[in-house]
């Protein structure tokens, strides 16, 4: 049976012209949408916030506001990566003026979007994220250098382990992961690369030894729709 993977894709909206999307957030997210001093923060993280919470409240059938979230992180305490018990898997991510949020109703999943821009020292960044087989073939061109980051921080967050594994463990080429050298899954992943706007590389990933159905969708009409 295929299974489904759904992103909605967002742009960010300013608490300020917005109280009805503030309203849906919990005390956590309250407290962490104040701590940014920068407007264009808080908009990204309300867009982003508000944004999972529409979503999964119609896939589970409860209010949105009602979504009780589980952040334990490996020490113990309520920061680490959301998870709605009994709901869907799902990641979040954003860059520029862009949101993206992913649910997939067969396991784990992994989004990540980045804004490409000048980069100021490419070779260095490029050590940072390829591995010795990817140095040793061609330069990493700009646009190579975000669609490799883009695919392997969607592989990491879909495995839980984040930025703690460096992307320079990871191996690829044409078909996907050629290679995991430290922090890998049990099993196979998969990865399918997204372009939600021109200048925005993205993808997905999860586990699993074949992609599912990738359905790309518009959140602002989500977001647009609360509206009250």
């Amino acid at each position: 049976m295929t299974t489904l993977c759904r992103v909605w894709w967002a742009a960010p909206v300013a608490p300020e012209a917005a109280p009805h999307l503030v309203a849906l957030l919990d005390a956590h997210e309250h407290d962490r949408i104040g701590r940014f001093r920068r407007p264009a923060d808080r908009a990204r993280y309300l867009a982003a916030h508000a944004l999972t919470r529409l979503v999964l409240a119609d896939a589970v059938g409860r209010a949105p506001d009602a979504l009780v979230f589980d952040r334990t992180c490996r020490c113990g305490q309520q920061h680490g990566k959301p998870v709605l018990p009994g709901g869907p898997a799902f990641s979040f991510t954003h860059a520029g003026d862009m949101i993206g949020l992913a649910v997939h109703d067969g396991g784990p999943v992994g989004l990540d979007v980045e804004q490409a821009r000048t980069m100021s020292d490419l070779p260095g960044m490029a050590r940072h994220i390829a591995s010795p087989a990817e140095l040793g073939a061609a330069p990493l061109t700009a646009d190579a250098f975000f669609r490799t980051w883009t695919r392997k921080e969607a592989l990491l967050k879909a495995t839980g382990e984040g930025l703690s594994v460096p992307m320079s463990a990871i191996t690829l080429d044409d078909d996907g992961v050629r290679d995991w050298a430290e922090g890998a899954p049990d099993g196979p992943v998969w990865l399918h690369d997204l372009h939600p706007a021109p200048g925005y590389p993205a993808a997905v990933a999860g586990l699993g030894a074949s992609a599912p159905a990738v359905v790309e969708a518009d959140g602002n009409a989500v977001v647009a729709a609360r509206a009250t």
